[in-house]
């Protein structure tokens, strides 16, 4: 998990050639020290300081902030008419792709982008090739976004008055699912050189999903892939979700993409007042 350093998970062990029985210490990414001993053979002696409950409370009063966090965000958002959308999927699916390929699609509209990745800045510099602002967030050994992060990139933005405003999350299929940005949507992009079986590997993170995208759909004629398996799957998980199938690449199945997007723009009050 991403808010514990691990070691008392079922089969972790951590062997240390000098001396298997010893102390030591781990820096959690929130700058927190844990210690904890290893016996002879290597094994973790005993659990956090405090047990299971303060570990547990320390994940919840982390939730908690991030929430209250994104909580601002999204007011903040909905004040500025700025539909903002979490793209989320493993490594690979190409989100950046399908979102080079989107903003030249929404040309004209107000846009920004929040890149997340580890390390680098290749897919923002892929981004502002477009014409559209990219704020890079570069997270370290950090397996997803956190609101505090959205919120320091939307002072760097201009206002995006009935504007997309999309963030591309660290390409994981697990942390991103439990931190709230304050975004107004969820979209998972799946790839089909990805298995059919990911939406029951990964639970979690087609449980939020709002939008489930399928993409690289001009591979069919080349992989071993079962669209309607996977869509069963993730039905199985999120029932009712709307699920897309689309090619970043050709741009085949892209006007009900758009077409969802554009439904997601808040309306104006000219617009409001004309209906």
């Amino acid at each position: 998990m991403c808010t514990t350093c691990g070691c008392g998970e079922t089969g972790s062990t951590q062997h240390h050639a000098n001396d298997p029985a010893h102390e030591h210490e781990h820096v959690l990414a929130d700058g927190r020290v844990v210690r904890h001993s290893h016996d002879a053979d290597g094994h973790a002696a005993h659990t956090h300081p405090d047990g299971e409950a303060r570990r547990i409370r320390v994940e919840q009063d982390l939730l908690a902030k991030n929430d209250a966090l994104a909580a601002v965000n999204r007011h903040r958002l909905e004040h500025a008419g700025t539909f903002a959308v979490n793209l989320m999927s493993s490594p690979g699916s190409g989100k950046t792709t399908l979102l080079v390929r989107t903003l030249r699609a929404l040309e004209g509209l107000p846009l920004a982008v929040v890149e997340g990745d580890q390390q680098t800045d290749l897919d923002a510099k892929r981004i502002e090739a477009t014409g559209v602002k990219a704020v890079q967030i570069n997270t370290g050994k950090g397996c997803h976004l956190d609101a505090a992060m959205i919120g320091r990139a939307l002072d760097q933005l201009p206002p995006l008055p009935h504007g997309l405003l999309f963030i591309e999350n660290v390409g994981n299929l697990v942390c991103p699912a439990g931190f709230d940005l304050g975004e107004k949507r969820k979209v998972v992009v799946v790839s089909v050189t990805e298995g059919e079986d990911k939406p029951l590997k990964y639970p979690d993170m087609f449980a939020v999903a709002d939008l489930v995208l399928v993409n690289k759909v001009d591979l069919l004629p080349h992989v071993e892939f079962d669209v309607a398996e996977l869509e069963a799957n993730v039905h199985r998980v999120r029932p009712g979700v709307p699920i897309l199938r689309l090619s970043a690449k050709t741009g085949e199945g892209f006007d009900p993409w758009l077409g969802w997007l554009r439904r997601g723009l808040p309306v104006s009050h000219g617009e409001r007042a004309h209906a």
